[in-house]
Formats: structure tokens, C-alpha cells, sequence
């Protein structure tokens, strides 16, 4: 969601926030409010706690919200409607091995708090006008929100959790991607590509500064355009498959991928802690960016430059992506002329440290999609819904 106005904010806002809310209900009624203390993971009460936080902060308590992205944030706030809310869930000062020891609130005053910061947000939302600089931060903490609840999906992964996505068009719609069986001709178009020609190709947004005017918002990392030099290369048009993943580890004996298994006759997969068959002709997923460049080894292939994929998608017919977040080979680094927006903490941190993911997976928030959209992680990180495809040599 790039495009808003008021009108459309406030619904998103209320959707999301009930999204959130069904997400939350299922660590609750599974009794799994107390996880490991594991990287990747965080304690429910602390993740829901931070995103109403987080709206707070951006919108209730930002005093400079009406100037947009000229917003001095060194400036005092107003005081949250919790008085320990910036000790508790600002991630950027509550360092994360320390969220387990904190005497959080309970299930169900945090979810009050959250209900409560998004009424305030609704009614602050209304008094301001569609060509307002301050519904940059409203769109902020959505796609801030969108964020976190496709973590809640792949968090209850990892913890085998029986979970439903209830913001996806059907709830059952990871289960049926990894088990439904695919026509021979369907399966065959996972080895198709197409040949991309030698140009100049501009990664990012031509804007220099947000021009709310025309309500339309994108994320500091996006910004400004970066020329690179692209030479001729060919490119999967499909991201690699089960099909294709297994017959490496079968050659190579490579470790299998986080929940898959053998069985005496296939393979299974486990979706929210249950055991499926796996149809093996849909995205290989749970990859770290050592596992795909294992797989390219050995393939005698490599994966896209950011700014290959980004080219592929935006000119090549039939280039398929969303149902898995694919690793690029590019470190993750600003583009030419970059200025952090407010939000400080959101792109500048991670430069250099991790690598760019392009694309969505099956659990992106419609909200959040969007073809210029950069993730980023780790490259040993394999928790997360990652795939990828390749290029020829």
C-alpha cells in the first residue's frame, strides 16, 4: 500500500490491528505465551506490546507529526498512556535477550493497550487531511504493523504452533501452497528463463523527497535512484523448487532444510507443527543465503544482483514472484544520496551487515507488498520464509 488517504488509512489501520489481535489470540488460547529464548523469537506479549508502542510513539505522542519527514525527533514527546511503555517495548534501547526478564502486562492489558492506541490513532487520523505530511507516519506504523505480523507467522513455525494466517485470502493457504499437486505443465515452467539485455538500470524511487501531495510513500532504504551498469544475463523466471532443492541434497548430501523429512517413500514438510506431504514443485523455503549459495555451487549457477532482480521484475513477462522472499547476492547498503527518514533505527543500523531479500512471501501482508519493497536479513538467518532463484553463469 503505497497510495493512501484517510479514508483508506483508517480502514487498513482497523484491519491490521484485528489481524494482529487474531495472531496474538492464537499464542494465547495455545498457552504458548512463554518461548525460548532463541534469536528469531520474541515473548507475544512483547511483540504486541511493541507494535501499539510503536503507533503510540509515531502518532499519539509525536508532537511533529503534522511536518512529515522534517520531523525532529530529538524533541520531547507527549507521555504514553503506559508510564513504563518506553522501558518495556522500545526495541531500539530494550536490547533483546533482556525482553524475557521484564514484568510485562498481562494478555489482557496489553491487548486494551493496544485497542486503546488505536482508537487514538483513528481519532487523530480524522483530524487530519489527505494532503497532510503527517499521514506519512499513519502509513509508517502500518507497514510497521505488517511487518510484525508476518513474524508472527513464521515465529509460530518455529515453534510448531498451531496458527492460522488469517490475513491471507484463504487461512489455509500455506498448507495448500506446500501439499496441492501441480500439473505436469504447470512444474515444467519452473525451468523456463528469460534472457535480459545489457543496459543501465535505476534501482529505487525518482522521488527526493515524499511528496505527500500525491500520497504516495515508500521507505528511506528505496531512496534516491542508484544507476548500475547491468550486463546480458538469463534468469529463472521462477523461484527454485522443492524438486529441484532436494535433488542437490540428494547429490550432495547437504543437510536437509528446517521442517523437512524423509519419508520411507518422499518427503514431508511440517506447516504449524503439522506433518503434510511436500509437493515438491512449489518454492524451496526456510533458506539461509549459505544454503542457496551452497545450491548454486553446486548447480553452476548464482543468484541475481538486486539490481538484476529488480530489472527482471519490472521488464520481464512471466516473472513470478510472492510466494517466498528471495535472497539476492547483494549486502544490503544505501543507494546514492541516501538520508535516513525519522524512523532512524529502520535502514541505517543494518548497512553492510545484511544481506537484500526482494519480492514477498506467502504470509506478506498485501499492505506490505510492493515491487521496489527491500527486506533484509542476516545471511545465516533460515527461520524466515526465504527462497530464491538463479542465474545462468
Amino acid at each position: 500500500m503505497r497510495h493512501v488517504n484517510i479514508l483508506t488509512l483508517s480502514k487498513a489501520l482497523a484491519h491490521l490491528r484485528e489481524q494482529t489481535l487474531n495472531s496474538f489470540d492464537c499464542y494465547l488460547s495455545n498457552n504458548m505465551l512463554t518461548v525460548p529464548h532463541k534469536a528469531g523469537l520474541n515473548p507475544p506479549v512483547w511483540e504486541l506490546g511493541h507494535v501499539a508502542w510503536f503507533q503510540e510513539y509515531w502518532i499519539g505522542r509525536n508532537l511533529q507529526r503534522s511536518k512529515g519527514l522534517a520531523c525532529d525527533v530529538s524533541l520531547a514527546r507527549n507521555a504514553s498512556i503506559l508510564s513504563e511503555a518506553d522501558v518495556w517495548f522500545d526495541s531500539a534501547k530494550v536490547a533483546h535477550a533482556t525482553r524475557w526478564d521484564l514484568k510485562l502486562l498481562t494478555p489482557q492489558q496489553c491487548i486494551a493497550y493496544a485497542n486503546e492506541t488505536l482508537a487514538q490513532t483513528l481519532v487523530l487520523l480524522q483530524q487530519e487531511n489527505d494532503n497532510s505530511p503527517a499521514l506519512y507516519f499513519y502509513w509508517l506504523v502500518l507497514q510497521h504493523e505488517a511487518m510484525h505480523l508476518e513474524a508472527s507467522a513464521y515465529m509460530a513455525q518455529s515453534l510448531g504452533l498451531p496458527f492460522k494466517a488469517h490475513w491471507q485470502q484463504r487461512a489455509e493457504h500455506h498448507e495448500k501452497l506446500q501439499t496441492t499437486q501441480i500439473s505436469p505443465q504447470q512444474s515444467q515452467s519452473n525451468e523456463n528463463t528469460a534472457h535480459v539485455p545489457s543496459q543501465v538500470w535505476k534501482l529505487g524511487s525518482q522521488i527526493s523527497n515524499l511528496d505527500v501531495n500525491e500520497n504516495s510513500f515508500c521507505f528511506d532504504n528505496e531512496l534516491k535512484e542508484k544507476s548500475c551498469t547491468i550486463q546480458a544475463f538469463d534468469i529463472a523466471l521462477q523461484p527454485v523448487n522443492w524438486s529441484q532443492y532436494l535433488e542437490f541434497t540428494n547429490a550432495t548430501g547437504y543437510r536437509l532444510p528446517k521442517y523437512i523429512r524423509k519419508t520411507n517413500t518422499d518427503f514431508e514438510t511440517e506447516v504449524f507443527g503439522k506433518w503434510l506431504p511436500l509437493n515438491k514443485h512449489t518454492p524451496a523455503v526456510h533458506l539461509s543465503w549459505h544454503d542457496v549459495q551452497a545450491y548454486c555451487a553446486w548447480a553452476q549457477c548464482r543468484l541475481p544482483t538486486e539490481a538484476e532482480w529488480d530489472c527482471a521484475a519490472k521488464t520481464i513477462e512471466g516473472f513470478q514472484w510472492g510466494d517466498v522472499w528471495e535472497w539476492t547476492q547483494d549486502t544490503f547498503t544505501p543507494y546514492d544520496g541516501f538520508v535516513a527518514h525519522p524512523y532512524t533505527e529502520y535502514s541505517e543500523p543494518w548497512f553492510g551487515t545484511h544481506k537484500v531479500l526482494r519480492g514477498a512471501s506467502h504470509t506478506t501482508h498485501s499492505f506490505l507488498r510492493h515491487v521496489n519493497y527491500r527486506n533484509f536479513f542476516t545471511p545465516e538467518r533460515d527461520d524466515i520464509y526465504s527462497g530464491f532463484r538463479t542465474c545462468a553463469l
